[in-house]
């Protein structure tokens, strides 16, 4: 049953056809849960497209979701009435993650804007600008806390026009930017030009977050838990990867959509025994597509609270390592649901570096190091989440545990021996706290293992905030 049509402008419908749910839900005229759920999810919907910034999460209490409506209504309220430029069409949002698949935080989508969205959004003006913060507080075992303001990032758009849009994610890590000195760095993360064309298939050119695993393009504090982001997603699959590049995106219906792209190469001369091809990264500078690296992935979301997703990418990367020229090739899998409190996400990658003994021999004739790069590595995590609260509470408190098996030296070429030390297990467990959907105060502790009887894995505790707006 769908509610009757309010006249009016569509902020105003809206918050008219909240204050009906509100009181029926207050007064038990909602006896239907389902119907209840069907009516917000509609609701969260239409406001999704009023105001592209607006962040549904479908695992809050619906007490929860409805503040969240009425605050986010209050805003566009506030900021209507106080218009006095003429309107300017919505730059599309950012494709830090998908509100369908992302069960525990924020994130956006980039839609192909329709008629009846944009006849929505012409008569408001918006300022076309998100941003999200790290804060941490890190101790190692047997050191002091190391506080460090590690992420402060501005995203601005812009339309050109209802069917071309810019997007941009500029960040400043560690506070702080010094010429000469060891210090943070600027770095532009995504800087990009949608050219929709029909849902199914878009163009997509710029610097692009490269779609592999979840947390590369969901990497906004309040997306995840733990302090600090998955060890295999950053090792075995860089973090954060962008590359400059081009290619299509686009939804096909039926819970499928997909991005495929061509971007610059990885750098096999930063490659290493630690950390694996994840310091391969070029980050737009001093890249190369000569030959160009191929990515793709298929995300499945037509399971309400169920998202699975598969990438694969492939490139040869020895622009740098003249003679040699390696093909990296990496494959993932990975999943997220919910069910009533609980959450549970999981992810599998494995990485191939061809011809890894001759580019040893190589790297060890340029620096005089044998860098002992494997010709595989492996990793995979799985976590479970659960919600404390009662659905009526108007905060969230998580509890989370993450265990995550990770080897940067799973496969050795032949005449090199896996050094021990990498082959390494992590247990993550804390909580996250959410006084608001898009802030969150975090705390874990970390168990580290190797397989190495000399070199010891140090544990670590770590606090963070972080928000996302």
């Amino acid at each position: 049953m769908q509610a009757a049509p309010v006249p009016g402008t569509p902020v105003k419908r809206l918050s008219r056809i909240i204050l009906a749910l509100a009181l029926s839900l207050s007064i038990g005229q909602a006896q239907n849960p389902t119907e209840l759920e069907k009516r917000l999810a509609d609701l969260e919907r239409k406001m999704k497209m009023l105001d592209p910034s607006f962040l549904p999460a479908p695992e809050l209490a619906i007490i929860q979701r409805l503040d969240a409506l009425e605050a986010r209504l209050d805003n566009a309220l506030s900021a209507r009435s106080s218009v006095v430029a003429p309107a300017a069409p919505l730059p599309p949002p950012p494709p830090s993650a998908n509100l369908a698949s992302t069960q525990g935080g924020p994130g956006l989508q980039p839609v192909s804007v329709s008629g009846d969205f944009q006849k929505a959004v012409d008569s408001e003006t918006r300022l076309p600008v998100a941003g999200y913060m790290d804060f941490h507080v890190n101790k190692e075992s047997g050191d002091s806390f190391r506080p460090d303001f590690h992420r402060f990032v501005l995203l601005f758009g812009h339309s050109f026009s209802d069917r071309i849009k810019f997007w941009s994610e500029l960040e400043l890590e560690h506070s702080l930017v010094e010429g000469g000195e060891e210090s943070g760095e600027v770095a532009l993360e995504q800087a990009y030009l949608d050219f929709l064309i029909t849902p199914k298939f878009n163009l997509r050119a710029g610097m692009l977050l490269t779609p592999v695993g979840i947390i590369n393009e969901r990497h906004e504090p309040p997306a995840f838990n733990g302090v600090e982001r998955p060890f295999v997603e950053s090792i075995i699959i860089p973090t954060t990867w962008r590359e400059l590049g081009f290619g299509f995106t686009g939804d096909l219906g039926k819970g499928f959509r997909y991005r495929t792209y061509l971007t610059s190469a990885l750098d096999a001369s930063r490659f290493n025994a630690e950390f694996g091809i994840a310091e391969g990264k070029s980050s737009g500078f001093d890249s190369s597509m000569r030959n160009p690296a191929a990515v793709a992935r298929l995300e499945y979301a037509g399971v309400r609270r169920l998202t699975l997703g598969t990438s694969l990418y492939t490139g040869l990367a020895g622009y740098n390592t003249p003679g040699i020229n390696p093909r990296v090739t990496i494959v993932n899998f990975d999943g997220r649901y919910s069910y009533r409190r609980l959450d549970l996400r999981g992810l599998f990658a494995n990485s191939w570096v061809s011809k890894a003994g001759a580019l040893n021999q190589r790297l060890r004739q340029q620096t005089g190091v044998n860098p002992n790069v494997a010709s595989q590595m492996r990793g995979y995590y799985v976590e479970p989440a659960f919600h404390l609260l009662p659905r009526r509470f108007r905060h969230d408190v998580i509890a989370f545990t993450r265990y995550e098996r990770y080897n940067t030296q799973q496969a050795m070429p032949v005449g090199y021996l896996p050094l021990p030390q990498f082959n390494r297990s992590s247990w993550v467990t804390g909580l996250t706290y959410k006084p608001v959907p898009d802030v969150a105060l975090k705390f874990d502790y970390v168990f580290n293992r190797n397989q190495s009887s000399v070199v010891n894995a140090l544990n670590g505790l770590n606090l963070g905030v972080g928000w996302w707006f």
